[in-house]
């Protein structure tokens, strides 16, 4: 009885058996989490422990015992309706609420690539600075997460933050966060990708603005990623499809083109992300910009890697 009174406790003090909460989510993720769990656990001893009370009490007590004759009641089966009805509706609003939250990713959010390869992660900032295995975040900043694969199918777990998203070849998938305590957070792999997929590791360092700027600065290339993207720019002949100012050439200016809602194309609407950009680098002839030909632009497939890819985006994105 002892171990059961310090289990209660311990689970309602803090939720000691989960990591520690290193954002806003995680807090609220682990209150939605134990709720579940409790009003589970209630439910259960209700209905187990109702069903054994009364096979203990109305059990037949003689051979000769008769069941009596036991009308329904409209009061009791309304209730025993409609009190989970409530709980389950409740859960469902608390469960979009964070999930929402999770997934409403702020304008303002300091942007970070993320490669994942077999078996190994790789992590890429503004300023052209690259890292291995281990990456750099600002503490109280929101961080928005650009990922994609270079092979199989990953998935990108931080268990402080409570997130987790896939990370999969041929698109990007985004997630983001808002780390409120300095340290040192695990990364995991959350699919299985392999022979080494339990190894496939990383470590976030969250530290204080300024060490974050410091660090980012030591940049052994000397070029941001928009930078690099500019030499693409000009290097792969874009320049002379795509104006900067703009002007209207073969193809649509590249000027106030990404993050642009309901940009029209042949088929409709579509909102110029990341996703958008890099399809339409790739597969030129997948969504058509309206008022454009179809079949001028040629395919870059197999041409830009992921990392050029990477860098003309951040170079569009400059083009306010």
């Amino acid at each position: 009885m002892n171990w059961m009174m310090l289990f209660l406790k311990s689970a309602f003090a803090g939720h000691s058996f989960t990591p520690p909460q290193g954002t806003e989510i995680a807090v609220q993720y682990d209150n939605l989490y134990a709720f579940l769990l409790w009003a589970s656990f209630f439910g259960c001893a209700i209905l187990i422990g109702g069903m054994i009370f009364f096979a203990i009490k109305y059990r037949r007590k003689t051979n000769t015992d008769k069941t009596p004759y036991i009308s329904h009641n409209t009061a009791l089966e309304f209730l025993w309706s409609f009190i989970p009805l409530l709980i389950f509706l409740g859960a469902f609003v608390w469960g979009w609420y964070v999930y929402h939250n999770m997934r409403a990713i702020p304008e303002n959010a300091t942007e970070i690539h993320i490669f994942g390869k077999q078996w190994t992660w790789e992590f890429a900032y503004k300023s052209g600075k690259t890292s291995a295995n281990e990456f750099w975040v600002p503490v109280n900043q929101p961080v928005k997460l650009i990922m994609t694969s270079r092979d199989v199918i990953h998935s990108f777990y931080i268990p402080a933050m409570r997130i987790k998203q896939d990370v999969v070849p041929g698109m990007y998938t985004a997630l983001w966060f808002n780390a409120e305590k300095t340290g040192d957070y695990q990364i995991f792999c959350a699919e299985y990708c392999g022979a080494a997929h339990s190894q496939m590791m990383a470590k976030m360092h969250v530290v204080p603005v300024e060490e974050y700027e410091k660090w980012l600065q030591e940049n052994d290339e000397g070029l941001t990623l928009a930078q690099k993207g500019q030499k693409l720019y000009n290097a792969k002949g874009c320049i002379a499809c795509h104006s900067l100012d703009g002007s209207v050439k073969v193809g649509p200016s590249w000027k106030g083109l990404f993050g642009r809602k309901d940009r029209p194309i042949e088929s409709g609407t579509v909102d110029a992300d990341e996703s958008y950009i890099r399809e339409s680098i790739l597969q030129p002839n997948a969504k058509i910009a309206k008022g454009f030909p179809s079949g001028v632009m040629p395919t870059f497939q197999g041409q830009l890697s992921e990392d050029q890819v990477m860098a003309l985006i951040e170079f569009i994105k400059t083009l306010k």
